[in-house]
């Protein structure tokens, strides 16, 4: 992979060239030229066409080669079939970066997938960094620079926020929105095929420059998902990154044979997002929010909340949103409140949230301002400003960007106006920084993101347990023998050895063919017992009748054997185990994704796991740490953690499994899905009592 530095041919172009330029009006090759034009490019621009003497005033060339001066960006808007000649006359010229914005090529299939590989080759030759091609191209908002290599319309001013977007349409709708909200950015990209320059290497130049404050990131799929983590594990501990994906309701998991297949779905780039530290969002506008707040403000030191409000209703609206978000509202402390008794209106309600009343002044702001930033107990501020007719607004503006500016807790406005007659004042806040929302629960999911990253950063990583106690090589003869056969559905023998193999706790079990045997296995185990029918056809056995359970004496085996043979046929074998009453269940799920490795999964088994779907993911290695996480992040984490005198289940014996578990597919990747379910936690035990995996 290159190093970022190598992107600066491309980010900061000292001139451009594009071959493909136009003189008909709303073609590409015309709208970029007008493009740079409008936006100010602060260095040579050169048209490239044989046809034409000039484009939209500027002197046109027949040839990259005949061009004076050096071009280290070239624009490519030609046929497809032409690109890769003139990949080769850029490198002739010493040109550093391409962008292809014309499409036709491996998206197009196998002769398209040829002429890209072709350019790619002669790119590599010279030295030539390809963005692109199907693709929109960059912008830089610098000053200095203005560069505006990209066919879209929206033309944004400077600011910290910087964008990639694997899709150039959400891409444009980011820019735009932010364009909106009166925000400017830093830089922005869309790749299209990302045939070279990568989402990950665009990420680690962005988080290498210091202009971007915050980094937002709309991304479908991705070439290589570990690259990317390890790439966006680096930016994120040093800068936000806000991202978002598509597809996370896709349905691919009705044909699955396990409870995680039909679980994970395509959840598996959320969790991408998570093990990178990245914060992912679920919809576009509350991402940009959030961005809008990253821009400006710094991140806070911790979860508590001070409210300053000068209109009720609204506040109230902001605390159930913040305290939704896991965000804490403590009271003031009896110093603050003390010394604001003696600034504030008589009217005032000198608690958090502090309402200082609809004729509060600027000096009522300050003071109120002033004592929430020495009290120790508040990380962050939140701001309700209603612009009434009877105060100095403007007054009042001044000094919330005066303390915005200070940058010591971060504040977000919940800005309720008229903003065009209240024009000033809204300027005031805007040249101060201060992030305004029309909506009160906007401004608290703004406000909770920066909360978000803070829990993100200060977060224990954890650690990846070797268990040096496990028989690899049992594993690695069982596995073999299975591939051998051409098996990909295991039998419960083969399972259950593997995880006694990784030492991971099973009900006591034997294997039986004819009825004799299984009420001599059953005898020996004990009554009661659970008989299965043991096939690789038989997936969900419950559900056919290949289950029966509290076998309590002989005949009820004999009886129960003799039903699933005439269901079954004589082919099938008897798994018989001891009965495991009363307990909770749990279930434990690994599922392989291409390229990240497995998915672990954990929750609440039995029937829960379908009805509820109260489960949490995790990549594997999972951690020690993310074990924790994952129980407590369950909508049932209280029944798990023990409830009205229940003890609940051992929490350091569910983590081991969940760490065997990882270590195991994470050892043998050629485990596709992996289901312990259930798992009965009873008092200090937990143990898996029906378990399946497929290769």
């Amino acid at each position: 992979m290159y190093m970022s530095h190598n992107l600066d041919p491309l980010f900061k172009p000292k001139a451009v060239a594009l071959i493909g330029a136009s003189a008909k009006e709303l073609s590409i090759g015309n709208v970029i030229i007008k493009n740079l034009l409008h936006y100010g490019y602060k260095g040579p621009i050169y048209p490239v066409n044989p046809k034409v003497d000039e484009i939209r005033g500027l002197k046109a060339y027949s040839s990259i080669m005949d061009i004076p001066g050096e071009v280290d960006l070239a624009h490519i808007v030609i046929p497809p079939s032409f690109v890769p000649e003139e990949v080769e006359n850029c490198g002739k010229k010493g040109v550093r970066a391409i962008i292809i914005n014309t499409a036709g090529f491996r998206e197009m299939g196998a002769k398209g997938l040829a002429l890209e590989n072709d350019f790619l080759s002669r790119a590599k030759h010279y030295g030539i960094r390809i963005f692109g091609p199907n693709c929109q191209g960059i912008i830089n908002s610098d000053p200095a620079l203005r560069a505006y290599c990209n066919f879209t319309f929206t033309f944004p001013e400077p600011g910290h926020i910087s964008i990639v977007a694997q899709s150039g349409g959400v891409g444009a709708v980011i820019m735009q929105a932010f364009h909106d909200l009166g925000i400017g950015i830093r830089m922005y990209a869309s790749n299209g095929n990302g045939s070279d320059v990568s989402i990950p290497e665009i990420l680690r130049y962005y988080g290498s420059d210091e202009g971007a404050r915050a980094i937002v990131l709309y991304v479908e799929s991705l070439d290589n998902p570990r690259e990317f983590m390890e790439v966006a594990s680096e930016v994120t501990a040093n800068k936000p990154v806000l991202a978002m994906t598509a597809g996370r309701t896709e349905k691919g998991a009705e044909a699955s044979r396990s409870h995680i297949g039909g679980l994970a779905g395509s959840i598996s780039m959320v969790q991408i997002f998570k093990k990178s530290g990245i914060l992912s969002f679920t919809n576009q506008e509350d991402l940009c929010h959030a961005a809008v707040a990253f821009a400006s403000q710094p991140v806070p030191k911790g979860n508590k909340v001070g409210i300053i409000t000068n209109t009720g209703g609204p506040s109230v609206i902001a605390i159930d949103e913040l305290v939704s978000c896991g965000l804490e509202i403590p009271p003031l402390s009896d110093k603050a409140a003390n010394e604001l008794k003696g600034t504030m209106l008589e009217s005032a309600s000198i608690h958090n949230p502090l309402d200082v009343v609809a004729t509060a002044g600027a000096s009522h702001f300050k003071s109120a301002l002033d004592v929430f930033m020495k009290e120790e107990q508040f990380d962050s501020i939140y701001v309700n400003f209603v612009t009434p007719p009877f105060v100095d607004c403007e007054s009042v503006a001044r000094e919330l960007a005066a303390f915005s500016k200070t940058r010591v807790k971060p504040i977000v406005c919940n800005y309720m106006t008229n903003k065009k007659r209240w024009e000033s004042t809204t300027k005031i806040l805007k040249d101060g920084d201060i992030p305004c929302f029309d909506f009160a629960e906007t401004a608290a999911k703004a406000l909770s993101a920066l909360v978000r990253y803070q829990r993100i950063k200060s977060e224990k990583k954890g650690k990846v347990k070797i268990f040096p106690d496990v028989d690899h090589e049992l594993v690695k003869e069982i596995l073999q023998n299975a591939k051998v056969k051409g098996t990909e559905v295991l039998s419960a023998v083969e399972v259950y050895s593997i995880l006694e193999a990784f030492r991971i706790p099973v009900v006591p079990w034997r294997v039986a063919t004819l009825p004799d045997e299984v009420i001599s296995a059953a005898t020996e185990i004990g009554y009661p017992v659970v008989i299965k029918a043991d096939s690789e056809k038989i997936i969900h056995k419950s559900d056919v009748g290949g289950v029966a359970v509290n076998i309590r004496n002989n005949d009820e085996a004999k009886e129960a054997v003799e039903k699933m043979f005439g269901k079954f046929g004589h082919e099938i074998t008897f798994f018989v185990q001891k009965y495991m009453p009363g307990g909770i269940e749990l279930i434990i799920g690994a599922k392989s994704e291409n390229g990240v490795g497995h998915l672990i999964m954990f929750g609440l088994g039995g029937i829960f796991v379908e009805i509820l779907k109260d489960v949490a993911f995790t990549i594997s290695p999972a951690t020690d740490s993310e074990a924790e996480e994952m129980m407590n992040s369950l909508k049932a984490a209280a029944l798990i953690n023990g409830f009205r005198g229940d003890k609940g289940i051992n929490r350091d014996k569910a983590a081991e499994i969940i760490q065997r578990v990882s270590m195991l597919v994470s050892d043998f990747p050629e485990i596709m899905e992996l289901d312990l379910n259930p798992l009965i936690a009873s008092g200090e035990n937990i143990y898996s009592v029906d378990a399946r995996i497929i290769l």
